[in-house]
């Protein structure tokens, strides 16, 4: 699918550099968790299939938000890559590969990045023509160390990642300084309790130090 993220969508994504991943349970908190990424420099959120009200929340920043680039994470069905789309999500990604979500996606002309964590599983994606690679859970499997490794045989493709899981303000540097690395992917910034509490002013916080 590598025609489907355009030279624009990719170069929004390297610029945005921190993509914030977030499990909104409320509708209506999601004009103030788009309110308090932007103002501490984030402008890409990954918002998860995991609550009834994803849909609604990524209609609403995405006809209210121009400047903010919206994902669809957990896309984990066939179904669900057509509701993303027409929920305006510009791409998604998953934490898996599913050869039937990426068929979807693929004849929905929908930009997609599997998620891969191991070698057998990048090469799966790549039979879709994926270049684009959601890897995870990045630390837990092994961090930088391990990507490199396993990125080693497919260098001469140009594969591009975005490390999701276990990655924190302190550790999100060492792979943004990595040619291989799209972006990256952080819950801590907007974690599912921070936003049902309303912490506005914290998740701010949290955008704003890891854009610094």
């Amino acid at each position: 699918m590598k025609h489907l993220f355009t030279s624009e969508m990719r170069q929004r994504l390297v610029a945005s550099r921190v993509i914030a991943t977030v499990t909104v349970q409320n509708v209506e908190d999601a004009k103030p968790l788009a309110d308090a990424l932007l103002a501490g420099g984030i402008n890409t959120v990954e918002i998860t299939m995991r609550t009834p009200a994803a849909l609604q929340v990524m209609k609403i920043i995405a006809e209210n938000y121009s400047e903010m680039l919206v994902m669809a994470g957990t896309v984990i069905s066939s179904l669900q890559v057509r509701q993303v789309q027409d929920a305006g999500a510009t791409c998604a990604v998953a934490p898996g590969v599913n050869r039937r979500v990426l068929q979807a996606a693929s004849e929905a002309q929908f930009p997609f990045a599997p998620g891969v964590a191991t070698p057998s599983e990048i090469e799966e994606a790549m039979e879709f023509d994926c270049d684009i690679l959601k890897f995870f859970p990045a630390e837990p499997m092994g961090g930088l160390k391990y990507l490199k490794s396993m990125q080693a045989p497919y260098a001469h493709l140009d594969l591009q990642f975005i490390p999701l899981g276990g990655l924190t303000a302190e550790n999100a540097e060492d792979y943004l300084q990595e040619d291989i690395i799209l972006a990256v992917g952080g819950s801590w910034i907007a974690s599912a309790s921070a936003i049902t509490s309303g912490d506005w002013v914290g998740i701010t916080q949290r955008s704003n130090a890891v854009m610094q």
